[in-house]
């Protein structure tokens, strides 16, 4: 019978050789590892002389957790392959002072941590105020703007809007409280004109030629905008909540619209074909800014709405004259044909604010130059007269147009009639220039009287101009005088 003693030894034996040989196997797997990350003097961190210095051997252990752990795998394995030898680093790493120096340590590193965290609280919060400041000034203050309810409240769309008229106009609709959608390839027009509105929850602008077709959407639903039409139709007084296209996008000085005629063309006939396209579509109601060039050089005077004009079709002008009578002519078409509710406004001689330096119009050429110290140049003999109005007045007349029941087209104009002459002495005088007026050839196919007859105006619309030129005297038709 065989003896346990000796068999239970060599158990013990084989046991101890395959758990050497496992934990060899991890030490080389370990010490590989190690080496990969660190070099080899950072592996055994926390034994030999150098203990400090190789601690901070340690920034490839993930977490300051990680330090008794790995301090623990050290030992264990040392312990298993060298055997009762080790006795001396155990009762190290048991010692208190070890897990006194992890303490502190690990204190250190939060102290550090929260210094590193104050820091840099102190060098962002000057920049967050600076931040603060920036976002403070450049804080958007748009004009104020009345609230309208869902039902009064129109969504407009105007081509040309970031013009000299254009922007004037959007002005007065987005501080009514509509919803206001700007159409400009900004050939004459200017977006600085119409900045003070971006960013505005009701005002929308797009870069857009008119000569391409323009595929948005200006009402909610076109089936309940015609119900709706059809139902408020009933009384002819109320507010019809109906969407609106103001068709001003064409150039209107000499020079713009002489610049590219063919351009000038196509702007007034295509561009106003899509437009009454789009108001078929959508339901909208569509007004056309036309012009008093329409007239032609009169041989009415001074010029009413049943005029039909003396234009000459193949002269420099003939471009933006025609191009506004065959505009007229489309209106009135889809009005017959489709259905469509057109406004046509005939505009006279207008000036204000935003008003382009060099667009080659009287009132601006004459400040220029007045302020330039330059002649002031006269075409002809300056015995051509004209009626200006200021652009204040043109908006308020656009609107009512708009919101009335007039169809056929309405003179908006100024009719206090003045020389081109006394317009040069009158700038010359106010500026306080001692430029010369200079006499040039009459420019051809100028029309020699410009002078509106408002009657219609007055009657059906119940506006009038009510701002007076510094040279008028104030009468019955008007409030007062102007700046």
């Amino acid at each position: 019978m065989v003896s346990k003693g000796p068999l239970l030894r060599l158990l013990t034996a084989i046991n101890r050789r395959r758990m050497k040989l496992l934990m060899g196997l991890a030490f080389v797997a370990y010490v590989a590892f190690s080496l990969k990350e660190k070099p080899s003097d950072c592996l055994f961190f926390g034994f030999g002389k150098k203990m400090e210095e190789e601690r901070n051997c340690r920034p490839w252990v993930k977490g300051v957790m990680l330090f008794p752990i790995a301090q623990l795998m050290n030992l264990v394995i040392l312990q298993l392959l060298l055997g009762p030898d080790l006795d001396g680093p155990v009762k190290w790493f048991c010692d208190a002072s070890v897990w006194g120096n992890f303490v502190n340590m690990r204190s250190l590193q939060e102290n550090g941590d929260q210094k590193v965290e104050s820091r840099i609280e102190e060098a962002v919060a000057p920049l967050r105020e600076k931040i603060k400041d920036l976002e403070k000034s450049f804080t958007q203050k748009y004009p104020p703007v009345k609230f309208l309810s869902e039902k009064d409240r129109k969504r407009i769309l105007i081509t040309g809007g970031a013009g000299f008229v254009g922007s004037h106009l959007t002005d007065k609709l987005m501080m009514d409280g509509h919803e206001v959608t700007v159409v400009d390839n900004f050939f004459t027009g200017r977006k600085r004109n119409v900045e003070h509105w971006i960013g505005h929850e009701n005002f929308e602008l797009i870069n857009h030629d008119v000569v391409e077709p323009l595929y948005i959407e200006v009402v909610y639903n076109p089936v309940l905008g015609k119900l709706l039409a059809a139902i408020f139709t009933v009384n002819k007084s109320s507010n019809l909540p109906m969407d609106q296209i103001y068709h001003l996008a064409s150039p209107a000085s000499p020079p713009n619209y002489m610049y590219n005629p063919i351009k000038t063309l196509k702007t007034n006939t295509i561009g106003t074909l899509n437009m009454l396209g789009l108001a078929k579509r959508v339901g909208a109601r569509l007004l056309l800014a036309s012009t008093s060039e329409v007239y032609g050089d009169p041989e009415v005077h001074p010029q009413n709405e049943d005029y039909w004009g003396h234009v000459n079709p193949i002269g420099p002008r003939a471009c933006y004259d025609e191009g506004k009578r065959v505009a007229e002519t489309m209106c009135y078409a889809y009005m017959k044909q489709e259905g469509v509710e057109v406004r046509v406004a005939r505009i006279f001689n207008t000036f204000g604010p935003r008003m382009h330096m060099n667009d080659g119009r009287v009132v601006s050429n004459f400040i220029l130059q007045a302020l330039q110290g330059e002649p002031l140049t006269v075409y002809g003999s300056g015995t051509q007269t004209r009626a200006f109005q200021y652009v204040s007045d043109l908006v308020n007349g656009l609107v009512a147009l708009m919101n009335s029941n007039v169809s056929s087209p309405v003179n908006l104009g100024n009719p206090e009639e003045h020389t081109i002459l006394e317009f040069a002495q009158l700038i010359k005088k106010l500026v306080g220039s001692g430029s010369e007026i200079q006499f040039l050839s009459e420019a051809q196919d100028d029309p020699q009287k410009r002078k509106p007859d408002i009657r219609k105006a007055k009657l059906l619309l119940g506006w009038e101009p009510v701002i007076c030129l510094p040279f008028c005297k104030p009468d019955e038709s008007f409030e007062g005088y102007g700046t």
